[in-house]
């Protein structure tokens, strides 16, 4: 660990304890002029990054909505504030403080935690308490088959994150003269919900247009070495290599298909705009595809933050780094929460739940409207590949901003 990531855990991990030991039972629903809403956030373990991305989120919109007035909720101007905790990446923690956030401080409307498998452990608990609970993180599709009444996400659903790598090599096949039948894949996840989902969806885009899967792997638990998956993929010789394992997978995919000269006509990974691959990795991460939820090229926009670009530029602004989708989808979660007060006229958790199922709003993030299981049904997902050390949307092709380079060219030291 360098001495700049050592004192930057530090200080996270102080303001976990800050968190933790700040909140006292006497908080409740409303301080006053108040809304509490309650998040438990990765703000240590191997979800940091996107943890840190998550509370950013959250708090430009608190930030944007305060300096707005607050939201008018039958007449009465309430400003906004989140209670905060540490889950420290784990699915078990994340319940527990879920129960403390409802239990012993009060809150009655929670924002979601980073990651499929920590939404999957909290969702329970904010329905058995009938607490509204609103996330941009948690993707896997069985989050929305379990029949849950409170959970609501604004976000695509994972199965749908590279199903597009293989829409698009269908296209690209086809424009090449091929036939997308003979487009062949090799694969690997993370054995966590969100990414077996992302394979799902691969498998069923695949089947659609008949390509054959060669590689069906795993990544390591760590996410510290995929040379055993990489020494398959260089003897089968395949035409898309898709990869889902959170940051480390992305890194890892970049590092090492460069390292062992892995050459892949078409190349995607998830999560590589938070894994700052192309500000990072130079020429290593040139035409690597990364499928995203939001880009701030999209022709979005809203009441409260303008266009996507307005919302990436004040997020910069704000904290200093590019703004990835992991904060745009949680700043839209908590503009889902201002527009449901609103228009609920009431802070009564079950007239907000109503409120929020009837959601139908445009944001800087693109579209909300949730149908009867809790889903975003309005929103796509994009694609864009590394170019000329930027992310570029190269698909679906009505939101290109440019054609994609294909073959992906291996690129030379």
């Amino acid at each position: 660990m360098s001495t700049a990531t050592g004192k930057m855990a530090l200080a996270l991990a102080s303001a976990a304890l800050l968190f933790l030991y700040g909140p006292t039972g006497a908080t409740a629903q409303t301080e006053g002029d108040t809304i509490n809403l309650g998040a438990a956030v990765s703000l240590t373990g191997k979800y940091s990054v996107n943890g840190k991305n998550t509370k950013d989120g959250y708090d430009l919109a608190i930030k944007r909505l305060n300096e707005m007035g607050g939201v008018k909720v039958g007449g009465k101007s309430y400003k906004l504030k989140i209670v905060y905790y540490d889950d420290e990446s784990t699915p078990a923690r994340g319940a527990q403080l879920a129960e403390r956030l409802i239990n012993q401080d009060g809150v009655k409307f929670l924002l979601g935690a980073y990651s499929s498998g920590l939404t999957k452990a909290i969702a329970p608990i904010t329905e058995k308490y009938k607490v509204p609970h609103v996330e941009g993180n948690g993707a896997a599709r069985e989050l929305f088959t379990e029949g849950y009444k409170y959970l609501f996400g604004v976000l695509s659903t994972s199965d749908y994150y590279l199903r597009d790598a293989v829409n698009m090599a269908a296209e690209v096949a086809k424009e090449n003269g091929r036939d997308p039948k003979s487009m062949k894949i090799a694969m690997a996840f993370e054995n966590d919900p969100f990414s077996l989902d992302v394979r799902a969806g691969i498998l069923e885009a695949a089947k659609k247009h008949g390509m054959k899967v060669l590689v069906d792997d795993k990544l390591p638990p760590e996410i510290n070495d995929m040379a055993a998956t990489l020494t398959k993929v260089k003897a089968v010789k395949p035409d898309l290599l898709l990869v889902s394992g959170h940051e480390k997978g992305a890194t890892l995919l970049v590092r090492q298909t460069s390292e062992m000269k892995i050459d892949v006509p078409i190349v995607a990974t998830t999560h590589c705009d938070s894994a700052k691959i192309a500000e990072t990795m130079g020429k290593q991460a040139e035409g690597i595809l990364c499928a995203s939820q939001w880009d701030r090229t999209l022709a979005y926009k809203d009441k409260w933050f303008g266009s996507a670009d307005d919302y990436a530029k004040t997020f910069q602004k704000e904290f200093n780094y590019p703004a990835p989708y992991q904060a745009a989808e949680s700043t839209a979660s908590v503009l889902v929460f201002a527009d449901a007060f609103q228009r609920a006229g009431s802070l009564d958790p079950a007239k907000v739940r109503d409120a929020i199922a009837k959601t139908d709003v445009m944001t800087f993030y693109g579209p909300i409207k949730f149908d009867e299981t809790g889903k975003n049904t309005k929103k796509p997902m994009v694609l864009y590949q590394v170019q000329g050390g930027d992310y570029k949307v190269v698909f679906p092709s009505k939101w290109a901003e440019t054609k994609i380079k294909y073959p992906r060219k291996l690129p030379t030291n």
